[in-house]
């Protein structure tokens, strides 16, 4: 039995070594060696060994660059205008095409006309009629006058009769006004456009009662040329609105901030910043004659609020973003490159004025900055050729640079 035992425990053992052997084999087996050429760019960087890596690069200027303020904002009519019927009555007919352009004065709509003219008829007649009467008393009075200078009536006779005149001096003074407002009832049963601007949709049907006091009226004119943007900018931008004693030019750009909408400027501001966000809204004017804004539309705003004289000038793509900061690289006459600490400042379109040690002359890497170090070789092609070289693969910022407009691209003159 003992000897069964042994023979067992020995077994055991045996089987835990191997598996413990097994599985640091697993795990300790060594790993295929690595390519040499993957070696050597590892140990050489970019491209591989000493083979320098192509870029593509602009050289630093000196420019002035504008100050532009970014921000959104919504288009807003010059005026809105409900358009009511300024009488009650039946709706008869209406003259406009929902989403038209109507012209300050146009007729828009006649409310039944008749019921208007009849009490201008009674007024005419009532008019009329104390016309005559003031015209009897007054050769009564003619006549009385006569009398009392020869004595043949009393004085107060005379004071009478001109009393009589006076009295209806006055029912046709009232009259006239009767006939006015009469006439001018008449004249209300036809709707004309308050404004001139774009008319929205029919709020109520031909055939309809309708009345001065309703609310929806029978449509709305949006004034839309010149139309105005209503954007909000930080409270920091305003002392430089302030001293700016000139127009200040304003952009709308559409939602994607690729083509330019309209130009304008800087109508008026708020009469106080908003504390809760602190920033101040500023209302923009544009002549909008070809109705590229529309009422409430998103645009994107930039306020042009003055310009930085001869700033060291860079494209936007030669910008980098490291633990220290936005810096460059910058290429020297040997070959190689080293990184420069920049700030930067204003941008406008696919340029950026930047503050550093540069110089003007000096090339900035635009292309290939993806692997490059401190120190690294580079080989200076055009965009084209390192296109063709990465196959086609269309890498950001290849189109070299040069100062491109601020509505490029696709704006509209």
């Amino acid at each position: 039995m003992q000897s069964f035992l042994a023979r067992n425990k020995g077994v055991a053992i045996l089987a835990l070594l191997l598996a413990v052997g097994g599985g640091y084999y697993w795990t300790h087996r060594s790993a295929p060696a690595p390519d040499a050429g993957a070696a050597n760019g590892a140990r050489g960087g970019a491209g591989g060994g000493n083979r320098p890596q192509p870029v593509s690069v602009a050289v630093v200027q000196r420019a002035d660059v504008p100050i532009w303020v970014s921000a959104v904002g919504t288009a807003v009519p010059r005026n809105l205008v409900t358009v009511r019927t300024r009488v009650d009555g039946q709706l008869m007919r209406v003259h406009f095409r929902e989403g038209q352009m109507v012209k300050q004065g146009q007729l828009l709509a006649e409310v039944d006309p008749r019921p208007f003219q009849a009490q201008l008829d009674q007024a005419n007649g009532q008019l009329a009629r104390d016309a005559a009467l003031l015209d009897n008393a007054r050769l009564d009075l003619a006549r009385y006058r006569d009398l009392w200078a020869k004595d043949s009536i009393s004085r107060q006779q005379l004071d009478t009769q001109d009393a009589l005149v006076r009295q209806y001096q006055g029912s046709v003074e009232n009259d006239k006004a009767q006939v006015a407002s009469a006439r001018l009832q008449l004249e209300y049963a036809s709707t004309i456009a308050p404004v001139s601007g774009r008319i929205g949709l029919r709020q109520v049907d031909p055939g309809n009662q309708i009345h001065a006091a309703d609310a929806n009226g029978i449509a709305s004119i949006a004034q839309v040329q010149p139309m105005t943007v209503v954007f909000a900018i930080p409270e920091s931008f305003l002392p430089g609105i302030n001293q700016n004693r000139g127009e200040l030019v304003v952009e709308a750009w559409d939602r994607e901030q690729k083509i330019r909408l309209a130009r304008g400027r800087l109508l008026s501001t708020d009469n106080q910043i908003d504390t809760s966000t602190d920033t101040i809204k500023l209302k923009a004017e544009f002549s909008n004659q070809d109705g590229v804004l529309f009422p409430n539309q998103f645009v994107n705003t930039r306020l042009l609020i003055g310009t930085r004289k001869d700033a060291l000038v860079i494209p936007g793509a030669a910008l980098l973003q490291g633990a220290r900061g936005p810096f460059v690289y910058v290429a020297d006459q040997d070959g190689k490159v080293a990184s420069v600490q920049v700030t930067p400042g204003p941008v406008d379109g696919d340029r950026i004025a930047v503050d550093g040690p540069l110089q003007p002359g000096n090339r900035v890497v635009t292309d290939g900055t993806d692997k490059l170090r401190d120190g690294a070789r580079v080989e200076i092609i055009d965009a084209a050729t390192r296109a063709r070289a990465a196959g086609g693969a269309g890498q950001k910022g290849g189109k070299g640079w040069g100062h491109k407009p601020s509505g490029a691209p696709g704006q509209k003159p």
